[in-house]
């Protein structure tokens, strides 16, 4: 959650002001970690200090104090002990930048929490369909969605990304940061994917609070998605022509100890809508649904 504190204001001599985010440093092995606490950056006057990163733990790039004030590469800091760049995957020399504004008061203007739910299951299970219809129901009742469909977001965010294993893996990991940043805004975020592994899930869940993530496995068995079949793909599966296609050749590992599991069997599957409503009574009972 972002910290209330309000951000001081970037001073310099004679009104040059440069307040750099991410400015240079001498070398990029510094990351930012808490005095008090870990995983948040401190407000006004909040001391940051240099933490490990993998082996390396020196600290390169701090605030000189000259006069009272501190300067960073000669841009005026007030009210900070220490500043400290990070060094976060591939991304040297960056600093997290907080705002007034956060979580809460998103959630409070919308009167319902940022939450993630997660559909998952096979192809043609109707992770699509519930979606939709989730939103919709949502909509209805006064709530704020947004969905994080898995072919959709291949025409745009992930269509560099092919079905081989290490791009699932990122087209997963990606769809998580995104869905983390629509919760974090407030937002009720309903992903669709297949996400057949739960290591990748996990890796989802493990971007929120545990309760923000909630996990909705449609389990519907493969006969019965073979059957429905609507893009076509299990019978090019069948023909070869498409590898590594989840429930033929290639795993699905169902959820262990998901949230919500919506049965469907041959001849015997929920609508749409009751599917949203089990969906909407988890949410209302859980808290979602107001600030």
């Amino acid at each position: 959650m972002l910290s209330k504190a309000l951000p001081q204001p970037c001073s310099g001599a004679g009104g040059d002001v440069h307040c750099r985010r991410g400015a240079q440093a001498a070398s990029p092995r510094s990351v930012v970690g808490v005095a008090g606490g870990a995983g948040r950056r401190g407000g006004v006057g909040g001391r940051l200090v240099a933490s490990v990163a993998g082996e390396r733990s020196e600290a390169l790039h701090t605030a000189a104090v000259a006069g009272g004030q501190h300067h960073v590469n000669g841009s005026a800091v007030a009210g900070m002990d220490k500043l400290v760049t990070s060094t976060v995957g591939k991304s040297t020399n960056i600093l997290w930048h907080d705002c007034p504004i956060g979580q809460p008061e998103r959630q409070k203007l919308l009167n319902q929490k940022g939450c993630v739910v997660w559909i998952t299951g096979l192809s043609g299970s109707g992770k699509s369909t519930l979606a939709c219809a989730l939103s919709r129901e949502l909509y209805s009742r006064g709530h704020l969605t947004y969905i994080l469909d898995g072919d959709n977001l291949r025409h745009g965010l992930n269509r560099d990304l092919s079905f081989e294993a290490k791009d699932r893996a990122e087209n997963i990991r990606r769809v998580g940061e995104v869905a983390k940043i629509f919760a974090d805004a407030g937002l009720i975020c309903i992903a669709s994917l297949i996400s057949p592994y739960r290591s990748d899930r996990s890796g989802c869940r493990n971007l929120l609070h545990n309760s923000s993530f909630i996990e909705v496995f449609l389990n519907v068995p493969l006969e019965v998605c073979e059957a429905r079949d609507p893009k076509g793909l299990y019978k090019l599966a069948r023909a070869g022509k498409i590898k590594g296609f989840t429930g033929i050749d290639d795993p699905y590992e169902p959820p262990s100890d998901c949230e919500i599991v919506i049965h469907c069997k041959a001849g015997d599957c929920a609508t749409p809508k009751s599917m949203a409503d089990k969906v909407v009574t988890y949410l209302e009972a859980n808290g979602f649904l107001q600030e």
